[in-house]
């Protein structure tokens, strides 16, 4: 799991991409998800930067929230367009990052938001098993 916070990539980036305010600022929100401001990064995505704003490893915003267990972030970004399931470019989903890290709250906001266990590489359900994590593999349904 990366932690760059660097220029904006995929559909999400603008023509500005390479402008320094425009890079500062993605910079400035993605360490927002990351440290769980949730009523900032919310403010941000409902002045116009995308919900599904990805950095240069193809962490999304729900991504780098749900890796650091803040799971009010979670749900405020999937409750503004947030994909539960974008997977990273390494194919790591927000739910393979939360049960990783053991985030147990975040789990519960990304399956309550219809995050698939089976997407990614690892998937959650390969994570879970790969931890023995029991429980989630019944909460998944992937005995």
């Amino acid at each position: 799991m990366s932690d760059a916070n660097t220029e904006p990539q995929g559909p999400e980036a603008t023509e500005h991409a390479h402008d320094p305010e425009v890079l500062q600022l993605a910079a400035k929100v993605f360490d927002l998800a990351r440290h769980g401001d949730t009523d900032t990064v919310a403010a941000y995505v409902d002045a116009g930067v995308p919900a599904n704003l990805t950095n240069d490893k193809g962490d999304s915003l729900v991504m780098l929230a749900a890796y650091h267990g803040h799971a009010s972030t979670v749900e405020a970004l999937l409750r503004r367009g947030g994909d539960a399931d974008r997977p990273n470019d390494r194919g790591q989903t927000p739910l393979a990052g939360a049960v990783f890290k053991g985030e147990d709250e975040v789990i519960r906001v990304l399956l309550a938001h219809g995050a698939d266990p089976a997407a990614g590489t690892p998937s959650a359900v390969d994570t879970a098993r790969m931890f023995q994590k029991t429980e989630l593999l019944g909460l998944f349904g992937a005995e």
